[in-house]
């Protein structure tokens, strides 16, 4: 009886609805590994199935994903990487972590690399732009902020020179984070012939549901031989001789042999995704010979194929830890699971300390992660604030014996939606080096007293800023 007091309209847009409703709960169903977004987006589109299915088809698919399964295993350039001249197998107490990270990359562990950490603009850019000026067959770069400003273009005249000289140009850009409306770099080298992308950029709406996953890679591989890679962005704030009003001390890694092959495929593949261009010539993968002693291999993370590969790293070598974990980043706001990993080895002995910077160069993320350090010094975690000027180094050392450094920050935005590279390095001398960097940075340590005496308002703003986390 019900349907005869409803009009066709009306018996439509019935239809309409359920049939959303089935859609977004079928797909939800069977991609969404996450129980809480699935109840959530199921809810949102069961109440509102109209909005609901907008959202979801804006922001609840990944496509990215999609569009690198689609990739996947059309990249000729992964066999070049995995010369079995060069593989090593870790033996001892870590063996598990490197079998592990192995079968979870797809990365072989290579020998005969080394490894040369560097801090700061000041001493970092003056080696980079050698390298680019000596370039003769290949620059590849890769920079999540690209400033236009005096030293952005420095390298843009390197840049520009290197393609004039013959050599084979490619620069990727972020699509946000090196400007969105204006990026300056991008137009000084596209009116130069250089080939440059601007990853995950564009102005259709429809695109909008991209706009939150930005590449937040630092790669420069010159000539397939020489690599840089790790926190440090190109700006002029990051040269403290110049005196900026915002200065970042940061740090960043050369590299020589065989695991440069790997960060050149690293950057190869994002440049494939965003230009659609396959980097396959020798010039991008020379033969190589051992310049060190490291054990070492690239790992890639992002909303692609290489979903959480990162922070499944770092959790696998918490649980092998035995004496003592080291870890400085400029933001400090993981989930539950990084969470209790860390908790669990400071329950059983472990020493851990967390350097983190007494100001970051975002205050929401400050007062967030003030009410989320509780829980990290309950469980015996010992945190340290490192005084200005603001670090942007993401470095972690385990047992002074395996090292993991690179771009990817400890927050959810890094460890879920960026698209992120480090490296793991197995060597005791780097990394007594690198934990020796991280205690100097041990300034002041934060106590619950710290915690507690905040006035009630900031209790509470910091606690609303908390609830941010999945989106900071």
């Amino acid at each position: 009886m019900i349907f005869h007091f409803l009009t066709i309209w009306d018996i439509c847009l019935l239809l309409v609805r359920v049939s959303i409703i089935v859609v977004v709960v079928v797909h939800v169903l069977l991609t969404k590994r996450d129980v809480g977004a699935s109840i959530g987006w199921i809810g949102v589109t069961v109440l509102m199935p109209l909005t609901g299915g907008v959202l979801y088809s804006m922001f609840g698919i990944n496509r990215v994903h999609r569009r690198a399964r689609r990739m996947a295993g059309q990249h000729p350039w992964r066999s070049r990487t995995t010369s079995s001249q060069w593989r090593r197998e870790e033996t001892g107490t870590f063996a598990p972590l490197a079998s592990m990270a192995g079968k979870l990359t797809g990365r072989p562990l290579l020998g005969g690399n080394a490894v040369t950490p560097m801090h700061d603009g000041d001493s970092v850019y003056p080696r980079m732009l050698a390298a680019i000026n000596n370039a003769r067959h290949s620059v590849l770069m890769c920079s999540y902020i690209f400033r236009d400003d005096r030293i952005g273009r420095q390298f843009c005249d390197a840049l520009i020179a290197a393609h004039k000289r013959g050599a084979q140009v490619r620069v990727l850009v972020d699509g946000v984070g090196s400007g969105y409306f204006n990026c300056g770099v991008g137009r000084i080298l596209h009116h130069a012939g250089v080939p440059v992308g601007r990853f995950m950029h564009s102005m259709l709406p429809w695109r909008m549901p991209f706009i939150n996953m930005r590449d937040h890679k630092k790669i420069l591989v010159v000539d397939g031989l020489t690599g840089f890679m790790g926190g440090l962005n190109i700006g002029e704030e990051n040269i403290a001789a110049s005196r900026p009003r915002h200065p970042v001390s940061d740090t960043h890694f050369e590299l020589n042999g065989p695991v440069v092959h790997q960060l050149s495929e690293a950057f190869a593949r994002d440049w494939a995704f965003t230009c659609g261009e396959e980097l396959t010539a020798d010039i991008y993968f020379p033969r190589q010979d051992s310049h060190g002693p490291s054990l070492s291999r690239i790992v890639t993370a992002g909303p692609d194929m290489d979903l959480e590969k990162i922070e499944y790293t770092m959790l696998q070598a918490f649980t092998l830890a035995q004496r003592s974990i080291r870890i400085m980043t400029p933001y400090f706001l993981p989930d539950d699971r990084f969470l209790t990993a860390l908790a669990l080895a400071s329950m059983r002995g472990i020493e851990v300390d967390i350097v983190v910077p007494w100001h970051s160069n975002h205050t929401l993320l400050d007062w967030a992660r003030a009410a989320n350090l509780p829980r990290f010094l309950d469980s015996g975690c010992r945190i340290w604030l490192a005084r200005p000027p603001f670090n942007h180094s993401k470095l972690m050392v385990v047992d002074r014996h395996w090292s993991f450094v690179g771009s990817s920050n400890l927050d959810v935005r890094s460890l879920r939606l960026n698209f992120e590279i480090n490296l793991e390095i197995y060597d005791d001398a780097l990394a007594t080096m690198i934990d020796g960097f991280i205690a100097t940075h041990r300034h002041v340590r934060m106590t619950h007293h710290d915690l507690d005496r905040r006035s009630f308002p900031r209790k509470m703003r910091d606690a609303a800023a908390r609830l941010l986390l999945p989106y900071l």
